[in-house]
């Protein structure tokens, strides 16, 4: 008798819910120990290139699965605002959303943060980082050690899954959000862009400013930090770097893709316990159900307001050069200066 996969099992009761107003898709299958484990995507609304897209990815670092876990609750969701909230489902009509859920099955499966070859997809691009590094920052020593970044020569099966989806789905589209779900750091939860593995500030720094002060002037009591990934730690290998300059290389103009990293601070969980650091997912999940909910719910908000900000770009992402010019500047004073 096969060991069940919770995650994988709830992932197919919220497609099964969502019915024909969902089209869902295994993008690839990875094998281990003689199991098959698909890998999922799942996208509702317009299917016009030219729809604005917000996808969410989850699980790429499986011990981190309440990234996993928290995109199924907002898909539950979705799922009830569909049977009754016209609103929602007008948006539907002139725009995109993407949902990978389990982008390393295998590792959420095992409770490991790499995938079946031992390999962090998260470190797993050709990107190499720039400046100070430590062994964090990725190693191609062995996959015994963490944080081993794979065969320079190939990207590993996972991670060309997710670049495919990318490519297909948010290349196309004049704006497209991609918000990937991870915990394990700090005690602050932490909204990160581009780059992670320089301290170059990255070409669309004017849009990420102005998304910020927006954020902020909607939400003044939110709970996240925004900033740059590299003011906390560079890394080499980022699939986020990496897909991010590969859409600056083809883009025409006027299109914008934002690449977000959703960090939760799941120190502060461990600090209410320090028991739990004894756990498998004590320090990257909140193993008490209160917090679990707590969490289900916390970035509901966070959500929505980046989908209404996809559907209403002309405050943020459509900038005159006079207007970009001075967002570049507090931008650069603020995060780099």
């Amino acid at each position: 008798m096969q060991r069940a996969f919770s995650e994988l099992d709830e992932l197919e009761t919220v497609v099964a819910r969502l019915g024909s107003r969902a089209r869902c898709r295994v993008v690839e299958t990875v094998a281990c120990k003689g199991r098959e484990f698909p890998i999922h995507c799942i996208s509702l609304g317009s299917e016009r290139p030219d729809a604005p897209v917000l996808a969410f990815f989850g699980g790429i670092h499986g011990l981190e699965k309440i990234g996993t876990e928290v995109i199924l609750a907002y898909m539950q969701t979705i799922a009830a605002l569909l049977d009754w909230d016209e609103e929602f489902n007008t948006r539907l009509t002139k725009s995109r959303l993407v949902f990978m859920p389990i982008v390393n099955p295998v590792g959420v499966f095992r409770g490991t943060r790499c995938n079946g070859n031992g390999v962090d997809l998260m470190r797993n691009s050709p990107i190499e980082s720039v400046g100070k590094t430590r062994l964090y920052s990725g190693q191609r020593l062995s996959a015994r050690l963490p944080w081993y970044r794979g065969d320079e020569s190939r990207m590993e099966k996972e991670a060309q899954a997710l670049c495919r989806v990318v490519h297909d789905e948010l290349f196309p589209a004049p704006l497209a959000i991609a918000v990937d779900l991870h915990s394990g750091f700090g005690i602050q939860d932490r909204l990160w862009f581009p780059y992670a593995s320089n301290h170059t500030p990255y070409p669309d720094i004017a849009e990420a400013c102005a998304l910020k002060q927006l954020f902020d002037a909607c939400y003044p009591h939110h709970v996240y930090k925004i900033e740059p990934m590299s003011q906390e730690y560079v890394i080499s290998g980022d699939l986020w770097d990496y897909l991010y300059d590969d859409h600056v290389t083809r883009r025409a103009r006027g299109k914008l893709f934002l690449p977000l990293t959703l960090e939760m601070g799941s120190w502060l969980w461990l600090r209410k316990n320090p028991t739990h650091l004894f756990q498998r997912h004590g320090l990257f999940h909140p193993l008490l159900p209160h917090r679990q909910q707590r969490i289900m719910r916390r970035h509901l908000t966070l959500f929505d307001f980046l989908y209404r900000c996809l559907l209403h770009p002309g405050a943020w992402a459509i900038l005159d050069p006079e207007r970009q010019q001075i967002l570049r500047g507090q931008a650069l004073a603020n995060w780099y200066g």
